[in-house]
């Protein structure tokens, strides 16, 4: 028996030159039109600076980060199976090496950013095989408790504001790369220009993270780290390395994390240790986003950011009413739509715009053969 790899499917015939009689799917004619689709979408979000409202943009760069926050959660916990409550070490750890990197050492905030994932990544490896030795709720548990203790040592730089945190003044972001272009291009100015820039920064993070997870997911080691997650013993026994997997998914997501807490700590440019590593603004509402859209899917974090964005926009006035709204709203979907509302989707209509899943079904050939055999 021969089988085929192509980048959507694996085929699966008789032998050498056989025509395939099954073949394995992940992606569909729906899909690629929905691939296309996006595309334009993302054109259209690269352009919108041109017509947009300072307001508006800087809405975006909110939804784009907690899209590009969700997806990392949603990865980690839903397809790896470690549930964690403290992403928001990674969140504050990139804002506090963002600070430190412009206001101590002058580097341009654009170049910092990467530094800033970099810093999360090493502590990321460091705490790796710490909380590796818990399970499940201690786990979820450890990684709060690794967060409380970031915080708190944070909060002891004395040369980033320690416990009442700082601001990085506009003078530190006057020579911003790419800053002056945007000026030039669409009339504005430096502050304004300065949130065109991050909006392109946050949208490109939010695009990357998206694709990535996208890529991963639907390949060799997406589908041994779902077997390690489903059952660990068996993925073991068939040569799967379940720790090393889950190991790298852990670094690589502190990371973008890291990444993405520079980049909003950028656009406030108003850090302090509370804010930095809040439970509420980055877990507590990634969790919501996931819950929302639906774990294990990649559009369900982008229903249930919209969701959020349009709650926060409509209720703020309401002081912390939007809250209980979000708590409602959670405990409703989780006890009527298990799966979140795109799952829902999935289940009653079988869309699917962006697969993850596998489907085994026969070919054209195969269903031929199979009415063959049945006639003799």
């Amino acid at each position: 028996m021969s089988v085929t790899a192509a980048r959507d499917k694996v085929e699966i015939g008789r032998g050498a030159g056989a025509a395939p009689l099954w073949q394995v799917r992940v992606g569909t004619p729906l899909s690629r039109a929905a691939a296309i689709g996006a595309l334009a979408v993302v054109v259209a979000l690269v352009l919108l600076p041109a017509v947009a409202s300072r307001n508006l943009i800087q809405d975006l760069i909110f939804v784009f980060t907690m899209l590009a926050l969700a997806q990392l959660w949603n990865v980690l916990a839903g397809w790896g199976g470690l549930v964690s409550v403290g992403q928001q070490a990674f969140v504050g750890l990139g804002a506090y090496a963002l600070f430190a990197g412009v206001v101590t050492l002058g580097i341009d905030p654009v170049f910092t950013i990467p530094l800033a994932g970099l810093l999360a990544a090493v502590v990321a490896a460091v705490l790796g095989p710490l909380l590796f030795r818990l399970e499940g709720p201690y786990f979820a548990i450890g990684s709060w408790v690794a967060a409380e203790a970031l915080r708190l040592i944070c909060a002891q730089f004395k040369t980033l504001g320690g416990g009442t945190g700082m601001s990085i003044s506009p003078s530190d972001l006057s020579q911003m790369i790419g800053l002056k272009s945007a000026q030039a291009l669409f009339g504005l100015r430096p502050a304004a220009a300065r949130d065109v820039l991050i909006y392109w920064i946050a949208l490109l993070l939010a695009v990357a993270v998206t694709l990535g997870i996208t890529a991963f997911v639907r390949s060799r080691m997406g589908l041994a780290l779902a077997a390690s997650r489903d059952n660990a013993a068996a993925a073991r026994s068939v040569g799967v390395r379940t720790g090393r997997i889950r190991y790298l998914l852990w670094i690589v997501v502190a990371f973008a994390t890291g990444m993405v807490g520079a980049v909003v700590y950028l656009q406030k440019a108003r850090i302090s240790p509370d804010a930095a590593f809040s439970v509420t603004d980055w877990t507590a509402y990634v969790i919501f986003i996931v819950v929302i859209g639906g774990v294990r899917t990649i559009e369900g974090p982008m229903i249930g950011v919209l969701t959020l964005w349009g709650l926060i926009t409509y209720l703020a006035q309401y002081g912390s009413l939007y809250l209980v709204v979000l708590g409602i709203i959670a405990i409703l979907i989780m006890l009527f739509m298990p799966k979140g509302v795109w799952g829902e989707i999935e289940r009653r209509w079988g869309i699917r715009l962006f697969p993850t899943q596998r489907v085994l079904s026969r070919t054209s050939c195969g269903s031929d053969l199979a009415k063959n055999d049945l006639a003799k």
